[in-house]
């Protein structure tokens, strides 16, 4: 007889002692690492980071306070991941339906548990308001706290309930960049109603409606399964009213870079700038509307990417915060000329100030590139040449003659230089600015024509002088 022992065993046997075998192992702090990491949606709240940063430095506050700024990345961050927890912790139920969604730690239960997870978001809600409270003021820990209770609590729970839950979420995301400009500003910059912290806000606002409207369209089906009421989910097989709302608020967006040279927040060249930027944009939307594939859907989703930091940028440069103030630009430069050591210390010590003046030398060189800039180069230039000659013309009638007699030597060696006059202005413009040969030629004759007048005397015992040749 065969003994027990030598049974065959199974093969759902073999499969379950194999999984039993996996749960036993113990995790590794890797894997409680991953485990937060999803849990806080690392990658999203790294974004919200990032907007925050860029409304620190938008106030262009100098000097840039590394302490502050630390406090305003670090407490931002955890309000993130508090209210990133406790949005997974309200909806397990529907992520377990949800094919993107199913891989989720508190869907798998492998190491986090509703518990763990509560405790996690306490913690992180609870030192980053803490954080954004001593480390900034008042007002920006407000703001984090209150992003939480958006969140987590206003945005979750519409999501099931109504379509309105997108524009609760953009809201939640506009919040990040004024509580970075709240922090540089000590509060100030929204207490009086700065208007670049309201103008960055809405920018964030309005970007989010064509990022989030192309991925939900992309995911419908999915969305659909979790019982979520989106624009997508509600929409008919073409996608109109997606397509709708993506045009119109890649629009609303693209009007923003002329809303903040009209507010005089920056220079007209960040409205002519963005019209590149925003036109690209409009472009993809326009291409998804005429084919509302997920091809057309993703196109516009990666679109707003990139979008979003180029925008970031381009403001930054164009600002009127981080316009840096000739006199001191030039009292800086001065100072490193004696002292080598000081490009050091100012980048060690006034991180914004140096910012500042690349940002201003990059200006100036995209001033050297663009033809409008060149063209009122040009017309300054001839302006100033004219008056040159002008006055010349007149110093010249004033040194010739005194009462029908000749001028002295001084007057006459003044005099013989202004026959000098055409070629020096000539050499003198093509040495600051590439002019034409006909502007060359026209500056040339007006000069010795103004030198041809001079000469004339009105004394018979004085000779003529001979007009000088015309070039």
């Amino acid at each position: 007889m065969r003994s027990p022992i030598d049974t065959p065993k199974d093969k759902s046997t073999e499969s379950i002692e194999k999984i039993t075998t996996k749960s036993i192992i113990a995790p590794t702090g890797i894997d409680y690492l991953k485990t937060v990491s999803e849990l806080s949606k690392a990658r999203l709240s790294a974004l919200v980071v990032s907007t925050s940063t860029f409304g620190f430095l938008a106030a262009g506050v100098e000097p840039l306070c590394y302490s502050t700024l630390a406090a305003a990345s670090l407490g931002t961050a955890l309000c993130a991941s508090s209210a990133a927890t406790l949005n997974q912790i309200f909806e397990i139920d529907r992520d377990t339906k949800m094919k993107r969604t199913r891989n989720r730690p508190l869907v798998t239960g492998k190491i986090a548990t509703p518990n763990s997870a509560l405790a996690l978001a306490c913690l992180t809600g609870t030192s980053g308001t803490a954080t954004l409270l001593y480390g900034a003021d008042a007002l920006t820990a407000t703001l984090g706290m209150g992003n939480i209770a958006l969140y987590a609590g206003i945005y979750t729970y519409l999501k099931p309930r109504s379509e309105w839950n997108t524009w609760v979420g953009a809201l939640v995301g506009a919040v990040p960049p004024v509580m970075g400009y709240a922090a540089a500003t000590g509060g100030e910059g929204i207490f009086l109603c700065h208007p670049e912290p309201f103008i960055i806000g809405a920018t964030l606002f309005l970007w989010q409606f064509p990022h989030f409207f192309a991925l939900s369209w992309m995911h419908r089906v999915d969305y659909a399964k979790g019982g979520f009421q989106m624009i997508a989910t509600n929409d008919n097989a073409r996608g109109d009213r997606t397509s709708v709302f993506i045009n119109r608020y890649t629009y609303y967006l693209a009007s923003m870079p002329f809303i903040a040279c009209l507010c005089d927040v920056t220079s007209p060249m960040f409205a002519i700038e963005g019209i590149l930027l925003n036109g690209y944009a409009i472009y993809v939307a326009q291409k998804f509307n005429r084919d509302r594939s997920n091809g057309n859907a993703r196109k516009v989703f990666l679109t707003s990417l990139w979008y979003l930091p180029c925008w970031m940028v381009l403001f930054l440069l164009h600002s009127k915060n981080w316009k840096l103030d000739e006199k001191q630009d030039d009292k800086e430069k001065s100072q490193m000329e004696f002292d080598p050591n000081a490009i050091k210390h100012t980048s060690s010590s006034e991180f914004i100030g140096y910012l500042k003046r690349q940002a201003t030398r990059l200006r100036s060189r995209g001033r050297e590139l663009c033809v409008h800039e060149i063209v009122v180069s040009n017309d300054d230039l001839l302006h100033t040449t004219s008056s040159s000659v002008q006055s010349q013309e007149q110093e010249n009638i004033t040194s010739t003659t005194d009462n029908g007699k000749p001028s002295s030597d001084k007057n006459n060696s003044k005099h013989s230089s202004s026959k000098q006059c055409p070629i020096t202005l000539i050499q003198n413009v093509t040495s600051i600015h590439t002019v034409d040969v006909g502007d060359a030629i026209g500056i040339a004759q007006c000069g010795s024509q103004t030198t041809a007048k001079t000469v004339v005397t009105t004394s018979n015992d004085v000779p003529s002088r001979k007009e000088s040749p015309k070039i």
